[in-house]
């Protein structure tokens, strides 16, 4: 088991950036892929970001180009920089371990989400 904690989230004007950062504690972190999902009111769960163990991503194709997920294994974090941010953005976002070395395998492991709100 992986416990995640997220933070970095808040309120900031449309075009603005982000930094959420998640700390992982527990099994091995370097072993995992991770994610960042996002869900705002009303609609269904979705991956913005994922990285495998060895570093390779994802993105959801709205976050293309203005979002970088990175990891760091020495500090068992992985963090979220989000750039060019828009209203549509607005969610609360949350950590997620995968149950193994890429992200083609479930999730195990959620943290309890940091609420990013954009402003138009």
């Amino acid at each position: 088991q992986v416990q995640l904690v997220e933070s970095g989230g808040g309120l900031v004007q449309a075009g603005g950036s982000l930094r959420l950062s998640c700390v992982a504690s527990g099994r091995t972190f370097s072993s995992a892929a991770m994610g960042w999902f996002r869900q705002a009111p009303g609609k269904e769960r979705e991956l913005v970001a994922a990285i495998t163990s060895g570093g390779s991503t994802k993105y959801a194709e709205t976050v293309k180009g203005r979002f970088t997920i990175s990891r760091d294994n020495t500090k068992n974090t992985v963090d979220l920089q989000m750039n060019g941010l828009k209203s549509e953005d607005t969610a609360v976002y949350r950590c997620a371990a995968y149950q193994l070395r890429t992200y083609v395998s479930s999730v195990s492991d959620w943290g309890q989400g940091t609420q990013v709100t954009v402003s138009s």
